[in-house]
């Protein structure tokens, strides 16, 4: 039987190495190699050893992880074992939440308290209204909201205790129960809209509609429709693998600060146009095709490199995003009550016209979460800028599933990774009053500013 182990050989010394080859739950996704393996591999005995080079981590796992199974060749995705379409058609967010943080759905008993103690934390402290005050009357909410969070850190400096598992626990409810409360006061603080409190006989789902919408009548009643629609967006975002905003989560939970200080992080992160904001981009390019006629006009622009198509392609998925397939049907749900969106017959014919063309055939390139979601929450009343909070909420239980996944992985230690020195060699200081005429001549005799390893007898360094 073959062995799980890698045969290197160092051409600069000739001596070979062998390397255990270690797998994950799918051997065939889950073969990998440590990379402090490759440190033994010198070609003398003061070199640092070798180093793998991977520019934004596209083939480096940084950690295990029991949470989330993304198969982007195959399109699928899974939360602890279970299909993405499955949990968005029969469970409700907080079914969801609890199963991405206690690794099992809850029974009824279980699903009761964890409702009843989300319930219970929906209130935020009456000093976040002074702490609002401070900002902009036009400030983005998403801004708002990244530094609203952090500055939750403040209220409770019990939240620092972060290695007893009950506190965890409390500071865990409490986000998931305050994000819709904050987001929903950053929005109306955009627009002078004076505060909602909560409402508690209201579902997850229902309360942050009231929260958002309500105005002057004694009780907000959320369309059950829109309340459900909503239900299944916060499912289809609750997580989604070690993504450039769980990463950060990750990131800077390794240095052990309090949870409400590295999900302010992780919020700003999501804030990027490349992450939280893709939908938004999708909404722009509908709004500058104008109208189902030009679509064949745009595609041949995107062919021909002068456009740019939104919505289409992922950094994982190589296969049809699970994610679109249902939020394709909750479109038809949500128009049946908002009306049909104007922007939606574009989207059809895009889709309609890319999915028929060998140019986006040939590149796997097929719609994504974002390419729908934008378009149903503008139906539903959202302003774009209000976007990547709407995709802030739900994916907080996932940052704090990644979150307490790393506290209790005994592997995990500060994150550090190395790097490749690229500039200067040693050089000797000059005094400002030398500057000017000195530098210039020392640099020209160089040859330019400083010569690149490649080009100098000094190589690049890998000291981290």
């Amino acid at each position: 039987m073959a062995k799980a182990t890698l045969t290197i050989t160092d051409n600069r010394t000739g001596r070979s190495y062998e390397v255990p080859i270690s797998y994950g739950t799918y051997a065939e996704y889950g073969a990998t190699i440590r990379a402090e393996d490759l440190r033994q591999i010198k070609a003398s005995e003061d070199d640092f050893g070798l180093m793998s080079y991977d520019p934004a981590g596209g083939n480096t796992a940084a950690c295990r992880s029991a949470i989330t199974f993304v198969d982007g060749d195959r399109g699928i995705l899974r939360y602890r074992g279970y299909p993405i379409e499955e949990l968005a058609e029969q469970s409700t967010y907080l079914e969801v939440a609890y199963l991405l943080l206690r690794g099992e759905l809850p029974d009824h008993g279980q699903l009761d308290a964890w409702t009843r103690e989300i319930t219970l934390h929906t209130m935020v402290h009456e000093s976040i209204k002074k702490f609002l005050d401070g900002f902009r009357y036009d400030a983005h909410p998403m801004g708002v909201m990244v530094g609203t969070v952090g500055a939750l850190s403040t209220f409770y400096p019990e939240a620092k205790n972060i290695e007893d598992p009950a506190c965890r626990a409390t500071q865990i409810v409490r986000l998931i129960a305050k994000m819709p409360t904050l987001a929903a006061m950053a929005y109306r603080h955009q627009r002078g809209m004076p505060y909602v409190y909560p409402d508690n006989e209201l579902s997850f789902t229902g309360n942050f509609l009231n929260l958002l919408w309500r105005t002057a009548e004694p009780r907000y009643e959320p369309d059950p429709i829109l309340e459900r629609a909503l239900e299944v967006l916060f499912i289809l975002h609750a997580d989604h693998e070690q993504n450039c905003s769980a990463n950060t989560m990750r990131c800077i939970g390794s240095s052990h600060p309090d949870p409400y200080s590295a999900l302010s992080g992780a919020a700003a992160a999501l804030y990027g146009p490349l992450h939280g904001g893709a939908n938004e981009a999708v909404l722009r390019m509908l709004d500058r095709i104008e109208s189902k006629d030009r679509v064949a006009a745009f595609v041949e622009g995107v062919k021909a490199g002068k456009e740019r198509l939104m919505g289409f392609g992922h950094r994982v998925y190589k296969e049809y995003d699970p994610r679109a397939r249902v939020i394709k049907t909750t479109a038809d749900q949500v128009f049946c009550v908002t009306g049909v969106n104007p922007l939606l017959e574009i989207a059809l014919e895009l889709e309609r016209v890319a999915l028929n063309d060998e140019y986006f055939i040939e590149r796997k390139l097929y719609p994504n979460v974002d390419f729908y979601s934008g378009i149903i929450y503008q139906a539903m009343g959202f302003p774009v800028d209000m976007f990547p909070v709407l995709f802030a909420i739900p994916r907080t239980a996932g940052w704090l599933a990644q979150w307490e996944e790393l506290l209790l992985d005994s592997e995990q230690r500060i994150n550090r990774p190395r790097q490749i020195y690229d500039g200067c060699d040693a050089r000797d200081y000059v005094p400002l009053s030398e500057r000017g005429v000195r530098s210039a001549l020392e640099i020209r005799a160089r040859g330019g500013e400083c010569a690149s390893p490649e080009s100098s007898s000094s190589p690049g360094r890998a000291y981290g």
